[in-house]
């Protein structure tokens, strides 16, 4: 196989959903009663992830009821899941080397609130932390932040752009050796070393500093998981990871591609960021008898809130009045999540799905990569990928927890392992150290103001 990556290896990232990634997970005999407020489930994962030697976990929030608020709501475990950072800041403290990923809006926070607890969670987890930047486009959260509606697209990703500028700028607010503790003289900190942002902004006036001392990593790691044009560009400008949903190695490709080659305008190699897509894996003894796996999952969908997990992904558009078997329409881009509804809609064309089709599909993978086989054969597939530039690393989706990512990590990793493609041992004790990504200079040190 040619590659363009002869002696690298991949990043493994575990992306915790409740009781898995499929809308049914609850219903699986093997899941916990009330795996969204169980913590001994989330410890189990995380030490799991942490003994195959996973690069992170990773958990989505979004602040509301991620269906809308009718007959279906009640068939869906996605109601009630703990705040993601107060769970990994309790994680961290029983984990000593996984990276620790959640979820923040930059919508509906202010920068000095999200600076201040992810720094926070820096310290505690010794330099483990990581920010995953998000706009917010349901409606629901909008309504739970004295908002009518979802503010327009274009007006989210302006903000979120400031947002994280004003945060980048918080986390310098302190020199690393600005703490000097020196008892005898009675100086605690060494004010030439501390520095006031001052920010006047379109959106933010922000003075700062930051009140918590520089971070372990320099700053947390920032990650983004658009892949709208306008999502594209806050990613080249300031993320560092992006998870993506790409599901065809070809336009995988071609979004590696484009992301990276715009890492350039903003003085960034591109080893700078890394892409990883989330997969969907279900390993069986064959691809057979992982599909019959999967078919059983399917099984316990049911249809008032299947329908309503396809209109979450199309936007708001609800088909459950046409015909299952028509194709699927023409429908425009909302304000919401338009990424993953345009990836969607050019799925649906390009395999010539009908309706019911694609109602199964988002059903069963949300819309992502989904993989069925062997041990043997999910590691070629991702080897693939991989190796001709489609991905720097995988965020793995199971599809119901703990035994989706329990089987991935006893059956695919050590063939990844035997390969030479995933790490047998952490090399270093940061997100950054597992990613190969360096640590951000201050952008006081410039100056000189850095000693």
């Amino acid at each position: 196989m040619m590659s363009n990556k002869p002696n690298a290896q991949m990043h493994l990232g575990a992306f915790l959903q409740d009781a898995g990634h499929h809308i049914a997970a609850w219903r699986h005999p093997d899941a916990p009663v009330g795996a969204g407020m169980n913590f001994d489930h989330f410890h189990y994962l995380a030490r799991r992830a942490e003994e195959a030697k996973f690069d992170m976990i990773f958990l989505g929030d979004q602040m509301t009821f991620q269906y809308e608020e009718d007959e279906s709501l009640g068939r869906t475990s996605r109601t009630v899941n703990f705040e993601p950072l107060t769970l990994l800041a309790a994680l961290a403290v029983t984990t000593s080397k996984i990276g620790l990923i959640a979820t923040a809006s930059t919508s509906y926070n202010e920068p000095f609130n999200v600076a201040r607890k992810y720094a926070s969670l820096d310290h505690l987890s010794k330099g483990r932390a990581g920010w995953n930047v998000v706009t917010s486009w349901t409606g629901g959260e909008a309504k739970n932040f004295n908002r009518s509606e979802v503010m327009e697209h274009g007006l989210r990703y302006r903000r979120a752009q400031e947002f994280v500028e004003v945060v980048k700028g918080l986390w310098d607010s302190w020199d690393g050796d600005a703490l000097l503790d020196d008892r005898e003289q009675g100086r605690f900190f060494d004010p030439e070393r501390l520095h006031i942002l001052d920010h006047q902004g379109e959106f933010f006036q922000v003075r700062g500093p930051l009140t918590i001392s520089r971070s372990p990593q320099g700053q947390p790691v920032i990650v983004q998981a658009g892949s709208s044009a306008d999502g594209q560009t806050l990613a080249a400008r300031h993320a560092e990871v992006i998870f993506t949903a790409q599901r065809d190695a070809g336009e995988a490709q071609k979004f590696y591609r484009e992301v990276k080659s715009q890492l350039a305008e903003w003085g960034r190699t591109p080893d700078s960021l890394k892409i990883m897509p989330g997969i969907f894996p279900v390993v069986g003894e064959s691809a057979e008898h992982a599909r019959e796996k999967f078919e059983q999952l399917q099984e316990l969908i049911n249809p008032e809130i299947g329908w309503a997990v396809l209109a979450r992904h199309l936007g708001g558009f609800d088909l459950s009045g046409y015909s299952p078997d028509d194709p699927v329409p023409d429908l425009p881009l909302t304000q919401g999540n338009q990424s993953r509804q345009a990836l969607l809609i050019a799925f649906a064309r390009r395999e010539n799905l009908t309706i019911r089709q694609l109602y199964w599909h988002v059903n069963g993978t949300r819309g992502h990569w989904s993989v069925f086989g062997t041990a043997e054969e999910i590691a070629d597939i991702l080897e693939s990928w991989f190796r001709e530039g489609a991905a720097d690393g995988f965020n793995i989706m199971a599809p119901w927890l703990p035994g989706g990512l329990d089987e991935f990590i006893t059956q695919v990793v050590p063939v990844l392992q035997k390969r030479g493609l995933f790490r047998t041992a952490y090399s270093g004790s940061t997100l950054r150290d597992h990613l190969g990504l360096r640590q951000p200079a201050s952008r006081y040190a410039a100056s000189g103001a850095v000693k």
